[in-house]
C-alpha cells in the first residue's frame, strides 16, 4: 500500500505561479507512474499531467500544456507539479495518482493510488 499526500495548495491570483508536492510513503513509489488529476466544482475529475517512474518521459493534458511542469525526486519519494500562468478556471482540487499499469500514452488510465487532494483557487 502506498500514502499519497499533497502539500502546495492555497489561493492565488491569476497570474501567479504554484508548485504542488505529492509525497509518498514509502520507496516502492519509484516503481510507479505518477500524475495529477483535478476536479471542478460541479465538474468530473480530469486528468492534468503524469510522469513515468524514471522521469525520461511525461505527458500533458492538451488543456494545460505549455504551462505545467510535472517532475520527480526519486531519492525523496516526491513529484512535483509546477503551474505558471494560474488562470481563474485552474481552481480545483488537485489530487496526486499513482500507477503500476503500462505507460501506454501516459494518461494513467489505471489508477492504484489515490492522494487526499488539496485545493487551489486562482482569483481574477
Amino acid at each position: 500500500q502506498v500514502q499519497l499526500a499533497e502539500s502546495g495548495g492555497g489561493l492565488v491570483q491569476a497570474g501567479a505561479s504554484l508548485r504542488l508536492s505529492c509525497a509518498a510513503s514509502r520507496r516502492a513509489s519509484i516503481s510507479l507512474a505518477m500524475g495529477w488529476f483535478r476536479q471542478a466544482p460541479g465538474k468530473e475529475r480530469e486528468f492534468v499531467g503524469s510522469i513515468n517512474w524514471d522521469g525520461d518521459m511525461t505527458a500533458y493534458a492538451d488543456s494545460v500544456k505549455g504551462r505545467l511542469t510535472i517532475s520527480r525526486d526519486n531519492a525523496r519519494d516526491t513529484v512535483y507539479l509546477q503551474i505558471d500562468s494560474l488562470k481563474p478556471e485552474d481552481t480545483a482540487v488537485y489530487y496526486c495518482a499513482a500507477s503500476g499499469g503500462p505507460w501506454g500514452n501516459g494518461n494513467l488510465a489505471r489508477v492504484d493510488y489515490w492522494g487526499q487532494g488539496t485545493q487551489v483557487t486562482v482569483s481574477p
